[in-house]
This record gives C-alpha cells, sequence and structure tokens, in this order.
C-alpha cells in the first residue's frame, strides 16, 4: 500500500502587499530626502503615516501577513541593534550614564505615580503597563536623526547617548522580567543564563575579532562581505536565542549591536558601519515602522471623543515622565536650552511603546482604545519632539562657545 505524505507547508506570501511596503519605504525615503533638511520630518514618521494609508483602516489596499511580519520583526530586532551598537561605554560613563540612570528612575517613579492615578480615575486599566510605556525613550528611532544632524558625536549627543540608552534597556528588562511573563524568578534565572551566554560570546568576539581583523578588513570591499555577514549571523543569532528563551527579541538585537561595538572597540571604520546602516535602515528597519503603521488601530482611537482625548494627554505625560528629570538632574552641565532640548528628546517614543501595548491588550490589560492612544501619542513624539529638540539644541549651540566633540571618561 503507497503511504501519501502530507506536503510541507507552504507560506502564502501577498506579493502585492510586499510590493505596496517595500514601495511606501522608497516613497519616505525620497520624501524626506527632497525636502529641506529643516523641514524633514524623521523618515520613520513618514513610513508609519504611509503604513497607515495603505493598511487595512486606510485604503485597504496591502495586508500584514506573517511573511511582512517576519520581515517587521527583523527589522526591530536591527532597529535596537543600532541602539546597542551605539553605546559606547568608555565615552558615557561617568557623569552621564550616571545622571541617565537616575533619569530613568525618576521617570520610573514619576510614571508609576501618574499611571496610578489614572487607574484610579478609570481613565486606563492597569498602572504598571501604561506606566511602563510611559517610561521609554526611542533611542533606536533617534539615532539616525542625531547621526543626520550631527549631534552624535558632541558633548550633547554623549548625554542624549546615555539618557537614551538607560530610556531604552531599562523598559527592555520590565518587558522581559514583569510584563510578557506570569513568573518573574523564572525569568529572571532565563535572562541571567542569557547575559551570561551573551558575555561569553562577546569575550569570545573581542578575541577573534582582534586576531581576525586583517581578514575582515581586506573583504570591507569584496563580494564576501565577512565583517557584514558575521554581524548579520550574530544578531539573528541572539534574536533566536532570545526568542526561544522566552525573552523578548528586543534584547537579542541590543545584546548583539554591544558585542559589536566591544569587538571592533578601537577599530571602527566608516565603510563597515556605513554597510550595515544600509542593511538595517535601508532595507530591514523600515519593514517595522510601515507595519506598525498597517496594524495601528485608527478605528479604535477614532471610536469615542474620550479616546482621541487620550492622544495629547499621554503626549504631555511623555514630556512630564522622561523630561522633567532632564530638567532637574541636568542643571549643573548643560544650559537651560540644551536641557530643554534633552528633555523633549527623551520624552520620543515609539518601539517599546507598540511593544508593552500589544502585550497589554493580549493579557487584558489595556483597552484598544487606550492602546491605540499611546501608540498615536508616541507616533506624534517621533514627529514633533524631534524637531522642537533640534531647533532648541540649534539655538542653544549658536550662542555657545565651540564644544569639545567628546566627553572625558569621568
Amino acid at each position: 500500500m503507497r503511504v501519501l505524505r502530507a506536503a510541507p507547508p507552504v507560506i502564502n506570501v501577498d506579493t502585492g502587499s510586499f510590493l505596496l511596503m517595500v514601495l511606501a519605504a522608497t516613497v519616505a525615503a525620497v520624501t524626506v530626502a527632497v525636502l529641506p533638511r529643516r523641514l524633514a520630518p524623521p523618515v520613520v514618521v513618514v513610513e508609519l503615516l504611509l503604513g497607515i494609508l495603505i493598511g487595512p483602516q486606510g485604503l485597504g489596499i496591502a495586508q500584514v501577513d506573517d511573511f511582512s511580519k517576519f520581515f517587521s520583526d527583523l527589522g526591530l530586532g536591527m532597529l535596537f541593534f543600532f541602539a546597542g551598537y551605539e553605546i559606547d561605554f568608555d565615552r558615557i560613563r561617568g557623569r552621564p550614564l550616571t545622571l541617565g540612570v537616575l533619569g530613568w528612575g525618576l521617570s520610573l517613579v514619576l510614571a508609576y505615580g501618574l499611571g496610578g492615578i489614572l487607574a484610579a480615575a478609570g481613565v486606563v486599566l492597569s498602572l504598571l503597563y501604561t506606566g511602563s510605556a510611559m517610561a521609554t525613550t526611542a533611542m533606536g528611532t533617534l539615532i539616525p536623526v542625531l547621526r543626520d544632524s550631527d549631534e552624535l558625536h558632541t558633548r550633547f549627543g554623549t548625554y542624549m547617548l546615555a539618557a537614551g540608552a538607560i530610556g531604552e534597556f531599562g523598559p527592555i528588562l520590565v518587558l522581559t522580567l514583569v510584563l510578557s511573563t506570569s513568573h518573574p524568578v523564572h525569568e529572571a534565572a532565563i535572562l541571567i543564563a542569557f547575559i551570561v551566554l551573551a558575555l561569553a560570546i562577546a569575550v569570545s568576539s573581542v578575541r577573534l575579532a582582534w586576531r581576525g581583523w586583517p581578514l575582515l578588513e581586506r573583504t570591507l570591499e569584496a563580494s564576501s562581505q565577512v565583517a557584514v555577514r558575521i554581524t548579520v549571523l550574530l544578531i539573528f543569532s541572539l534574536v533566536a536565542v532570545a526568542s526561544e528563551l522566552g525573552l523578548d527579541l528586543l534584547l537579542g538585537g541590543f545584546a548583539a549591536g554591544m558585542i559589536t561595538r566591544a569587538a571592533l572597540r578601537g577599530r571602527e571604520v566608516v565603510a563597515f558601519e556605513s554597510k550595515l546602516t544600509a542593511v538595517g535602515f535601508g532595507f530591514l528597519v523600515p519593514f517595522f515602522f510601515v507595519t506598525s503603521g498597517m496594524n495601528f488601530d485608527l478605528d479604535a482611537l477614532t471610536s469615542s471623543v474620550g479616546a482621541m482625548l487620550k492622544v495629547p494627554l499621554f503626549l504631555g505625560l511623555f514630556l512630564v515622565v522622561r523630561g522633567l528629570p532632564a530638567m532637574l538632574l541636568y542643571r549643573g552641565v548643560m544650559e537651560t536650552r540644551d536641557r530643554m532640548a534633552l528633555a523633549v528628546l527623551s520624552a520620543t517614543q515609539l518601539p517599546l511603546v507598540v511593544a508593552i501595548t500589544t502585550i497589554a491588550v493580549q493579557t487584558g490589560h489595556m483597552r484598544s482604545t487606550t492602546a491605540a492612544a499611546l501608540v498615536g501619542a508616541a507616533m506624534l513624539s517621533t514627529l514633533i519632539f524631534p524637531f522642537i529638540g533640534l531647533t532648541l539644541r540649534r539655538e542653544a549651540a549658536a550662542d555657545a562657545p565651540v564644544e569639545v566633540s567628546a566627553l572625558k571618561p569621568g
């Protein structure tokens, strides 16, 4: 008797939707490129808006399927890779890092306090999820903005990197240990195991990078692209390991970025970083923002006046939670306009707000209207706050003497 074997599962790809997503990413990049620099919005905002436009609640001409979601997850991992890669502890250690930690700690107190008030008033269901969403900074989103404005390697950029790194890494730990699990102790043990593994990979990567640097350098302009391929392997491997362990994939991407920075310490080259930027921001990262726009629940946001009023409410609370600590703690190191710029940029949020609200709605700890309002406010923060922050920064820089490009450690 002949036994019929089941055919292997086939992934159905909506090629039309996928093409529209690629088109949206391309149109977003061209739009930002042709606008005057001072008027151009961050490209991620245009990607989000175009995602809403082509998505189910816009024109309805594109859908998110498993194939596009896979690319979206890769893009999110790459986004947090760059957030981790830009953290140079030799540069931010000392006062910048100390103030970053203190600032996020104060933000957490403010966020949970305000979240408790909102929960008591019946505006939100959970102070924990709402507060955690408000205490984040979209450092991965801000990095290209700071790079394009030549602020990444200034003294101001150093303090911004430190504040943003803690404002992103801290919430990732909260998301991993508390929000996405009902067994914090078990998750803590898994997290420790992941950290040990990451440290072992970091030590091995540093040694191998130094020994094999001539090979890596020799292939930077060759078709083999050994350095880029090894880095991409590291990113996807740690993302996969984190996901398999039940941790958030953001943690894997973030750890891969920090490991790559450690391995290349003292040997960073513009050509290598340019190629990684091309792979990340030119290909994978846009999928995350376009699909986030397509998944945005516009109907929930416009379902009532109360839901729409939550958007300016949360936008203001972002400034209070992340901006107030900057205004208070940095008085001894920055002038007023620089502190205002730091406050506004620190209040820029998006990827972690999307992640936290998604988990909260799935677990019944947040209404869809509240989630839509938080994501809507985060989108507006990404559109508005970088404009305001960089304008304040330019005004402050114009009135200040020429600043040193990097801080001395300590």
